[in-house]
């Protein structure tokens, strides 16, 4: 990413647009694709939330002085995250990273689906809440065979829209894409992780939120 400015995407990275779906209770429980964006070599994707044309980057940092000063760790995630241990399933939660898509909040909430893991329909659950994660918050481990289990993705980007409370989410980097810091430090690839959109996150460049308050 540039100091104050856009994020800046090489390497002909798709470029999605997909919108959070409610079930019949209004809770958060699956996606839709929207728009798949013509695929280019590079592209400056909006940091400050203020871009005419976003996603991309139209200089509106520029002229609103943006502060895209980084306050995110650098630490592990398994070194800071929690970890829930259930009869069947292990959680591991670092807090810090929520972006407030509520997946985790459908049939009782990820912990209680974790408590209950043994039930293979809580289990099932739990693994499908963990999965929608976009920001990587949640992750989850099934005990016998001891394996991280992680949806596939390809390396894309996604601009997360939820219609149902006129929100516009955080960019979600998906399938390990390298993100580099304006001074050039590289922060731990992930498979799942979402980056600040609305220019007002306190844990720059990843989304804390802040978006859901606007």
């Amino acid at each position: 990413m540039t100091r104050n400015g856009p994020y800046i995407v090489t390497g002909k990275v798709p470029l999605i647009t997909m919108e959070i779906c409610d079930d019949d209770q209004g809770h958060c429980q699956t996606w839709r694709k929207v728009n798949r964006y013509p695929l280019k070599d590079k592209y400056a994707l909006c940091r400050c939330g203020e871009s005419k044309n976003k996603p991309f980057c139209d200089g509106a940092h520029t002229k609103i002085h943006f502060d895209g000063t980084e306050a995110g760790d650098y630490e592990l995630f398994d070194k800071a995250a929690e970890v829930i241990h259930g009869p069947a399933l292990t959680l591991a939660d670092k807090k810090q990273l929520c972006a407030h898509a509520r997946f985790c909040l459908r049939a009782g909430g990820i912990r209680s689906l974790v408590a209950k893991s043994d039930d293979q329909e809580a289990g099932n659950a739990a693994i499908e809440e963990v999965y929608n994660c976009p920001a990587g918050r949640l992750m989850i481990t099934d005990n016998e065979s001891e394996k991280v289990l992680e949806p596939e993705f390809e390396k894309s980007i996604v601009v997360i829209e939820y219609p149902p409370r006129g929100e516009h989410g955080p960019l979600w980097v998906r399938g390990g894409i390298p993100i580099e810091s304006a001074d050039g430090k590289l922060y731990e690839i992930r498979n799942r992780v979402t980056l600040c959109g609305c220019g007002k996150s306190k844990n720059k460049p990843f989304c804390d939120g802040s978006h859901v308050e606007e």
